[in-house]
């Protein structure tokens, strides 16, 4: 039997589902919040908001390194600073409680200074002279991933800090910085590595002429597809490699566990795009999947209108009819800023129906959006600025829409 038939009053409609708001302030300003890791697909503005979101710690009190894997020297400049290395380096904000260090990622070096740390002189040498081993170290896929994963770990565990805000590499894949460790590790214990280490891991002149003989099959084998000089570099490096190899697993292992414990937090950035959204929806679910600490979804660079009172189809309506009522006055001028109206609430209305969709998929991720800036961030105050977008009352804004949304939402 029906609600009509049996007198019931009808069910109102639901309203549009809405995302959850995210506070990043209280996130940062916690003290159990020691790692924020901003990650998504490249072009989404994650340096930026790492930059912006270590600042604003720094200004709650929190002693904040950002690192960040963005090579291009406006950051550095944006910060204050000349460059940007591998090393921290303190940036000057005046009159802050707290103290913030900016620093970029040289995936090359941090391998240099791994080698150099767990290993002899001697061998460090050899290691970092090999042919294999300078081009693994600068070029191979995934090595900027791991050796962000590296630093990462370093810099917990030097303690200097008690906030670390991580800019995760640019790459196709917003994947590759979760994987980058079982990369590492499946690596390592390939079949390939295990057959070129064996002579070096066989103990015994029996076991050296068993590891041998498997070796001199590998090689005739492979020398033919890589070439025998390559071949012989890739051998001595793993040789001289070996007694590091129990070091890069655990580390590895390590530093995956770190990203799953309290006090490390994940958010996802992302464009009002297809493409990014559909990026970080996929990066969500991969989250989920691995049990890692979501905070939320940053909407960044997202073109709330001013006024939100007059509609898109009324404005284009008053555009024409003030061109058609030109009769010297600023109508024209009039018209004009109206269209420009319209066309932002046509983009805006466009934007949020993405970002919908996005909620809709997963009601239990809170959403931020961050209005676009009118050019590139170039100074502290840029950041500032961006960190008040990031970090304000979820209703303190210009329009009173809430910062979880691009649009009011719509009355059921």
């Amino acid at each position: 039997m029906t609600a009509a038939a049996d007198g019931a009053t009808p069910r109102p409609a639901r309203p549009a589902r809405q995302a959850p708001p995210v506070d990043l302030a209280a996130l940062i300003a916690d003290p159990d919040t020691r790692i924020i890791v901003c990650c998504g697909s490249g072009g989404v503005g994650k340096t930026t908001t790492s930059a912006a979101l270590a600042l604003a710690a720094a200004e709650a009190g929190r002693r904040v390194v950002v690192l960040t894997i963005d090579p291009a020297r406006r950051l550095a400049q944006s910060l204050g600073l000349e460059e940007l290395d591998n090393e921290p380096r303190e940036v000057d904000v005046p009159g802050i409680p707290g103290r913030l260090d900016a620093m970029m990622l040289d995936m090359k070096r941090t391998f240099d200074d791994i080698v150099v740390a767990h290993s002899t002189p001697e061998r460090a040498e050899q290691i970092l002279a090999n042919p294999f081993y300078q081009t693994l170290s600068s070029s191979f896929a995934g090595t900027q991933e791991y050796m962000a994963m590296e630093k990462l770990g370093q810099l917990r565990t030097a303690e200097r800090w008690d906030l670390i805000v991580v800019d995760t590499p640019p790459s196709r894949s917003a994947l590759d910085f979760l994987d980058a460790p079982n990369r590492m590790s499946r690596f390592l214990d390939g079949t390939m590595i295990r057959v070129l280490t064996a002579p070096a891991r066989a103990g015994g002149r029996a076991g050296f002429k068993f590891a041998s003989a498997g070796f001199l099959i590998f090689t005739r084998i492979i020398s033919k597809v890589l070439g025998g000089q390559l071949l012989r570099d890739i051998s001595a490096f793993v040789s001289a490699l070996d007694t590091m190899f129990g070091g890069f697993r655990e580390r590895a292992t390590a530093t995956y566990e770190l990203l799953r414990r309290p006090g490390t937090w994940f958010v996802v950035v992302a464009t009002p795009e297809p493409d990014a959204l559909r990026e970080a929806s996929y990066f969500v679910d991969r989250l989920s999947a691995e049990g890692m600490p979501l905070a939320g979804l940053v909407l960044n660079r997202t073109h709330p209108p001013a006024s939100t009172r007059l509609s898109a189809t009324r404005a284009e309506a008053a555009a024409e009819a003030a061109a058609e009522a030109d009769d010297g006055s600023p109508a024209a001028l009039v018209a004009g800023a109206l269209r420009v109206h319209a066309d932002r609430m046509t983009l805006a209305a466009r934007e949020q129906r993405l970002a919908d969709r996005f909620t809709s998929a997963h009601p239990e991720v809170g959403m931020r959006a961050v209005p676009a800036a009118a050019g590139d961030v170039h100074d502290l105050e840029g950041l500032r600025v961006m960190a008040e977008a990031l970090t304000g009352p979820d209703g303190d804004t210009p329009t009173g829409v809430p910062r979880t949304r691009v649009l009011p939402a719509r009355r059921a």
